[in-house]
């Protein structure tokens, strides 16, 4: 059975970006897979963090992977802190990774973009995203398409460490979803949806209330011709309601188009904040039960053991070839 590894860092509420591009794929992959999913809360700390946010955001996400529909007899959940294996790797891998390439990590530039003062966490975590897919002998890894530069570095630092030392490394895969990959902000359609935009209604997170769907839905950015028709590059914004209304109706996009060829933006912006409000409410009815119990702990515990077990092997037999003692 091949092994899936993937994460989500616990910086603010997931959003539908982050849901639709990546984690509904978790969902899927459980049944046929040998699951790992973590909440990566070291990498969250690349950047300042509010201590008792990053607690309560930490077993929010950890809750909402099982609200979506991962299934802890399927798939291991575990926190990426409790496996202390993440980190030692990453050095490892560090030492072995370069500076030319670390720099032209996109995501390094845009978070770094402005700042007389960057943390050298933001610009060495590749490597700590490496090192968590490695340690888990993983063949394919479910991400958005905005990790997809992430994963090749992942793959470069893999297979350089088996010519330099000998096999050590499964070389992963990456997964993307075909449609829904990268769903946009509703109030810049030309940009990624993102849990640290300013505009709150840019996004809409899994815990928002009808209300704050509602809104952030209403406001989206359109264009004046209002035509109800999937053209990116002409017209982002409406390209991007009907991504959002075909992936949590399961209506295709020609359909959608069809039915709303006669109506208006308003209508289409109304009946697609029912289709999301629907939709999250069963996932929040969830949540809310999940994360008040005591079994969520108790799945936390035992996903980090079985983690530990896996990844404490591969950190061994990287540590053998590079020629550290062990006793």
């Amino acid at each position: 059975m091949k092994r899936v590894f993937s994460g989500v860092q616990p910086t603010g509420n997931i959003h539908i970006g982050n849901y639709i591009g990546a984690i509904k794929q978790f969902v899927e992959l459980q049944e046929t897979m040998d699951c790992f999913f973590c909440v990566v809360d070291l990498h969250s700390i690349t950047l300042p963090q509010n201590p008792e946010e990053l607690y309560k955001h930490t077993l929010d996400v950890a809750a909402l992977y099982m609200a979506v529909g991962i299934d802890p007899k399927k798939a291991t959940i575990f926190i990426q802190s409790h496996v202390p294996a993440h980190t030692e790797l990453s050095w490892l891998l560090l030492c072995n990774s370069y500076m030319g390439e670390l720099s032209r990590m996109t995501q390094f530039k845009d978070k770094s973009s402005g700042k007389d003062a960057v943390p050298t966490g933001l610009f060495a975590y590749p490597a700590l995203m490496a090192a968590d897919i490695l340690l888990y002998d993983t063949h394919i890894v479910p991400v958005g398409s905005d990790q997809k530069q992430h994963l090749e570095l992942t793959r470069d630092i893999a297979i350089r460490f088996n010519n330099r030392f000998g096999e050590t490394f499964v070389v992963p895969d990456v997964k993307i979803k075909e449609v829904g990959a990268k769903i946009m902000a509703l109030d810049e359609p030309t940009k990624k949806m993102s849990k640290s935009a300013e505009n709150p209604l840019s996004r809409i997170s899994l815990l928002d209330t009808p209300a704050q769907i509602k809104k952030s839905i209403m406001k989206s950015t359109t264009d004046s011709d209002n035509e109800i028709r999937y053209d990116v590059e002409n017209k982002p914004g409406i390209s991007n309601l009907l991504t959002i209304y075909s992936l949590f109706s399961g209506l295709t996009i020609p359909e959608i188009e069809n039915k709303y060829k006669d109506s208006g933006y308003g209508t289409l912006k109304k009946d697609l904040v029912e289709v999301v409000t629907g939709s999250l409410s069963e996932i929040q009815d969830k949540f809310y039960k999940i994360r008040e119990s005591e079994e969520l702990k108790i799945i936390l515990q035992e996903g980090a053991a079985k983690a530990n077990t896996i990844a404490n092997e591969t950190l061994a037999r990287a540590k053998k070839k590079l020629g550290f003692v062990m006793l």
